[in-house]
């Protein structure tokens, strides 16, 4: 098995993510709080959620509840009706639950990417293939694709994504950072599958929440494969409000690229030279990154490294002003 570009660091199923602040903590125990957790792409300023109504939390999901979290999601994404949209409890589950549900084939997952898409087609069977470009990908059954990339920026359209499978199977496109980019949103077309994040975008990645679009007929399988009430209350209830709030959106996209670009500076002053990125992260490679790695930990801020490119570090945006001026000060 080719295992060119892998960016994981070392954890129980081999796949490490940014969030984890106990990590920071053992590395760092002498670092003040409170922490400033950079190392993940999520949304630094969440969406404003209406009060909670109670009976999310005390009954059952209907399937009504469900069926207008589709629709909304649906005209949100550009996807024909709710019929072609699965929501599911965060797309991880759907990382996972994908390569179940195709028989076994060779993988083409275009990379250096999020590691997990290998990590579940490999746990589920199948031949993986870690390769730089489209190009690459051979005669390949399933090719995956993240665009805008994490960790690169890298944008891959589904036309190309598709033209690249052959029409031998299946395309599965992790737009997962697109909300907040100017990329083409991808309708799901037979053979393609794109996964969309709610967390990231909205900045409330505890509630759970991603989609699917695919064909009606792989929906239904998704779903069945999810069981019932696989979404809840909350996250229904908080999707549609948020989903449904397309100035808010456009509002937050203008904001957090103005704060990329501000980052990019900062980055650039330090010395550092950028690779690329979304409007939720940059990565950038230092000489000494290591170091910086470290200089930023002992002053409480967690970036993400990748212990086979030392020299790179990703940044996520800083909440606030405090959180600025603490990372200018490292980064001087």
């Amino acid at each position: 098995m080719e295992r060119r570009g892998v960016l994981a660091e070392g954890s129980e199923n081999g796949v490490a993510h940014g969030g984890d602040l106990d990590a920071a903590r053992r590395l760092f125990p002498a670092a003040p709080d409170p922490w400033i957790d950079l190392s993940t792409g999520i949304n630094p300023v969440p969406y404003p959620l209406p009060p909670l109504e109670a009976s999310a939390l005390h009954r059952l999901p209907s399937p009504a509840d469900l069926a207008r979290l589709k629709s909304v999601a649906a005209a949100a994404y550009g996807a024909p009706g709710p019929d072609h949209v699965a929501a599911a409890p965060g797309t991880q589950i759907l990382i996972e639950t994908l390569p179940r549900l195709v028989p076994r084939a060779c993988v083409a997952v275009i990379g250096p990417t999020y590691a997990e898409h290998a990590a579940a087609w490999t746990r589920s069977g199948h031949e993986v293939r870690l390769v730089g470009a489209l190009s690459e990908v051979g005669d390949a059954g399933i090719v995956v694709a993240v665009s805008p990339n994490n960790p690169d920026g890298r944008v891959v359209t589904a036309g190309a994504l598709l033209r690249a499978t052959g029409g031998r199977g299946l395309a599965v496109l992790d737009q997962a950072f697109a909300d907040l980019e100017p990329v083409e949103a991808a309708a799901p077309e037979p053979g393609l599958v794109v996964l969309r994040s709610f967390g990231k975008t909205y900045g409330l990645a505890g509630l759970r929440l991603g989609f699917a679009l695919a064909e009606p007929a792989l929906v239904r399988r998704i779903e069945a494969a999810l069981g019932p009430w696989a979404v809840s209350g909350p996250a229904i209830a908080a999707g549609c409000a948020a989903l449904s709030d397309d100035e808010w959106r456009r509002t937050a996209a203008s904001a957090r690229c103005q704060d990329a670009e501000r980052l990019d500076r900062m980055i650039l002053r330090a010395g550092g030279r950028i690779l690329g990125g979304t409007a939720l992260f940059r990565t950038a490679t230092f000489e000494d990154g290591p170091e910086l790695f470290r200089r930023l930990g002992e002053a409480g801020i967690y970036v993400r490294r990748f212990p086979e490119f030392p020299e790179r570090l990703r940044f996520g945006l800083p909440p606030d002003k405090a959180a600025w001026c603490r990372l200018s000060r490292i980064l001087k």
